[in-house]
């Protein structure tokens, strides 16, 4: 028996996993979607989507129920196979990804030892279910739309790649995993060692999953929803899908690469070891705050709802106390560093969010020059200055930190002059016209 279970255990485990990501995915993109509703009506000071289920918190099961039933129009000239293909190339592209994304140390498909690699060349893989769509559904309208996406998520992937580099040389490694392991051996997360290359990096990933300001290829207001104008009913669904499963990979490599991935913060100081009890005293407090809110809802459904979400957050509490128990200490590092994994990631959607209601958006030209004349020369700057580092740091014995802290600056100085002269020649275009 122990036999056959080491056997199916190496396929199992990961099969398990693949199916979650799969059947979950949907859901929870389902509900970022309506987050993200929540919060710009938060800060719109009104109340967002509140009729379908208590506080609205079924609206995206009536979404998805609406896209499935809606008529699925074919426009009669379109390239019908490679009309139905695009969209599910975009969208297993983006799930493809998640294979070799480590969701806390006890979460993951595959540990390659190329997993970086593996994982951009994969969702880079989006932009042809893009262009396809776009040039299938034979409309003017989805064509320039196609082709200013190519273009946009081509200029971009080159400065998230280049941020990334930054990050790799620190750890010396492409495993996913690794890359965590040596920021928990250094004691410190790579976005204080390369804060440039994660600013960089940040830019670049709004850009490269089509979010504002940065959405040129789907403003409304500009190009009727760009490449998917002649998509309906659940092929539409499906371009939003990968969208949004596309935030999800940005947001974990993001954590990953340069916030320590599932290590919770200052985990090499032993000092902080309380911050250990800050997971389940967070969940006590969602709980209580959901049972002292209840009372006050207006319907009888909307206060059930509440105390059940309350129960729920106790339940999680529970959880994630006993895993500090000596018992089940076994646990912890799993329960634990799937926390705090799952917790970084959604601060980093919510700051796409944030940015979505707070900025204009770009026009195109902005937006290519911002990438081609601004982003990618910091970001090779920045590499280089990271490599000057290490060379000081290990052929010349300086401290790693101290060398950083003189090519940070030096980098900085060059992203500086290179926004001087942006300015330089935009007041000198402005003066000519």
């Amino acid at each position: 028996m122990n036999a056959l279970i080491n056997f199916f255990r190496p396929h199992l485990l990961p099969l398990l996993y693949a199916l979650v990501i799969v059947l979950v995915l949907p859901l929870i993109a389902g509900y970022v979607v309506l987050l993200e509703r929540k919060v710009m009506a938060d800060m719109q000071a009104r109340l967002g989507p509140m009729r379908v289920g208590p506080h609205g918190l079924l609206q995206p099961i009536a979404d998805a129920l609406k896209l499935l039933i809606k008529e699925d129009i074919i426009p009669e000239s379109a390239d019908l196979w490679i009309f139905w293909l695009a969209p599910v190339l975009s969208v297993t592209a983006a799930m493809l990804a998640m294979s070799a994304l480590p969701f806390g140390p006890a979460f993951q498909i595959a540990d390659l030892n190329i997993g970086l690699l593996f994982i951009l060349g994969i969702s880079s893989m989006g932009i042809y279910g893009i262009v396809l769509g776009g040039w299938a559904s034979n409309s003017n309208y989805s064509l320039l739309g196609a082709l200013r996406s190519s273009a946009q998520l081509v200029s971009y992937e080159t400065a998230a790649g280049m941020a990334l580099v930054s990050g790799l040389l620190l750890a010396g490694t492409l495993s996913m995993r690794r890359i965590v392991e040596v920021q928990s051996e250094q004691g410190v997360w790579f976005i204080f060692l390369a804060p440039v290359g994660y600013f960089v990096y940040v830019v670049a990933s709004i850009a490269e999953t089509n979010r504002a300001p940065f959405d040129l290829p789907e403003a409304e207001s500009e190009l009727v929803a760009g490449y998917m104008t002649e998509y309906s009913g659940f092929r539409w669904a499906l371009y939003f899908l990968a969208e949004y499963a596309n935030m999800i990979v940005v947001a974990a490599i993001a954590t990953t690469v340069f916030l320590g991935g599932w290590l919770r913060p200052f985990s090499g100081v032993r000092a902080l070891d309380f911050l250990d009890y800050l997971p389940p005293l967070l969940m006590l407090l969602v709980g209580a705050y959901c049972f002292l809110r209840a009372p006050r809802q207006p319907a009888k459904v909307q206060k059930g709802f509440l105390a059940a979400v309350g129960l729920l957050c106790f339940g999680l509490a529970g959880i994630l106390g006993l895993a500090l128990l000596p018992p089940a200490a076994a646990f912890k590092p799993g329960i634990h560093g799937g926390f705090w994994f799952l917790l970084k990631v959604f601060f980093y959607i919510y700051v796409f969010m944030w940015l979505r209601f707070t900025f204009p958006r770009y026009r195109f030209d902005q937006l290519m020059k911002l990438g081609w004349h601004f982003m990618i020369p910091v970001a090779i700057v920045n590499v280089m200055g990271i490599g000057l580092a290490l060379v000081l740091h290990r052929q010349f014995g300086w401290g790693l930190a101290p060398a950083l802290v003189v090519t940070t600056a030096g980098t900085l100085l060059a992203a500086g002059y290179l926004a001087y002269v942006g300015q330089q020649r935009q007041s000198a275009f402005v003066g000519d016209t």
